[in-house]
């Protein structure tokens, strides 16, 4: 094996090993809660070890030290954080409440640059597929979402209150930001003319009034407007 190729897989293995324990240093909460402050100390700890194993000229000293001081620093930060309360909001963010009492916050939505598609995609990825399902929903620091649904949509298992089992309707997004999806209208089987009748009930004169809509066929019509009280047919 040509020395270059030697010396880059002593640098590789070495390298991998104080990765490993710097990760077992930090804990195991770390993987499950990756801050901000975390992913770019990850990015910045991946270009030392890279620079240092593809530079030649690079001494495995260098790696070694490197790596320790940088994960020494990494540990020191994780230590003062437990120890001032006060720190960990700067550097590790703070959850922010995106729906409260059911309805969306949409300055909350802004301070985090975060739209509604976003939102509507975390839900779904939390098993809730309608914002009509949510009393409260928190953006946690390391950019997951925690749902407090309902009490009426609270998970009850059919055989505990005796009920058969009922066909589920996944529920369809028809307005988002004011701009109607006329595609999703058309899966639901009724056109505008239906739409606009709809929101004429409610005193809603155009869908640019609306921050979100959806439709279930067994629950109706659900509307989050900008400025009023949320509307549900069900």
């Amino acid at each position: 094996m040509e020395p270059q190729f030697t010396d880059m897989t002593i640098k590789l293995i070495l390298g991998f090993f104080m990765l490993f324990l710097i990760t077992r240093m930090l804990g195991k909460t770390t993987i499950n809660q990756l801050t901000p402050f975390d992913f770019v100390s990850a990015i910045v700890l991946s270009e030392l070890l890279g620079n240092a194993v593809f530079e030649s000229n690079v001494p495995i000293s260098f790696i070694i030290y490197s790596i320790v001081i940088w994960g020494l620093l990494l540990v020191l930060m994780e230590r003062i954080l437990l120890r001032f309360k006060g720190l960990r909001s700067l550097f590790e963010g703070k959850p922010s409440i995106v729906i409260r009492d059911g309805q969306i916050d949409k300055n909350e939505l802004k301070k985090n640059r975060m739209n509604l598609n976003q939102l509507m995609s975390l839900l779904r990825q939390s098993e809730t597929f309608s914002v009509r399902e949510v009393a409260y929903a928190i953006l946690e620091s390391n950019g997951g979402i925690s749902v407090l649904k309902k009490a009426s949509y609270k998970e009850v298992t059919r055989g505990d209150i005796e009920l058969k089992d009922k066909k589920i309707h996944l529920p369809v997004s028809l307005i988002l930001d004011g701009e109607v999806l006329v595609d999703n209208l058309g899966e639901t089987g009724h056109d505008r003319t239906w739409l606009d009748e709809k929101l004429q009930q409610y005193e809603i004169h155009d869908a640019s009034e609306i921050m979100y809509a959806d439709y279930t066929e067994d629950d109706g019509l659900y509307i989050v407007p900008y400025k009023r009280r949320v509307v549900h047919e069900g």
